[in-house]
């Protein structure tokens, strides 16, 4: 406990680095943000009235979403804003890997896809009031195919 207590604020100020930076995907900036907000949002999927279970949503969908700006980010960037010990993009990736093991496949597949933004979300909500994705998944080939 005492390790993770003197590695978290390492963490957050990298996070707060990465989001500032550039070279950072923009997309997965505005997805660990969206997390955020949900974070905040007083309502939930699952309620936070609900002891342990209800800031297990909220928790899990943060993990989930830093790990993709980490994973999304290059690693020489990351490097270049990690202030703590230790090589933290080994530690990033061995993390990425043993996680899907421990993940349903849906949930696993959320955390390596590639999204974008949905350029045409704002024309065609705007002219048909349809509802269009945010953000959509980028078909990539399968290497393991």
């Amino acid at each position: 406990m005492r390790n993770f207590l003197m590695f978290l604020p390492n963490l957050v100020a990298l996070i707060g680095r990465l989001i500032k930076d550039n070279r950072v995907p923009s997309t997965e900036k505005a997805l660990f943000g969206a997390a955020l907000v949900y974070f905040f949002l007083p309502f939930d999927l699952i309620p936070d009235f609900f002891p342990f279970i209800g800031q297990v949503d909220d928790i899990y969908l943060i993990s989930l979403t830093l790990m993709r700006l980490l994973n999304g980010s290059d690693e020489a960037v990351v490097r270049q804003h990690w202030k703590g010990g230790g090589d933290i993009v080994a530690l990033i990736q061995l993390v990425a890997g043993l996680a899907p093991k421990f993940l349903p496949r849906r949930i696993a597949k959320i955390l390596v896809a590639k999204v974008d933004y949905n350029p045409a979300m704002k024309v065609a909500s705007s002219l048909t009031g349809a509802k269009e994705p945010l953000i959509y998944e980028v078909e990539t080939e399968d290497k393991g195919s």
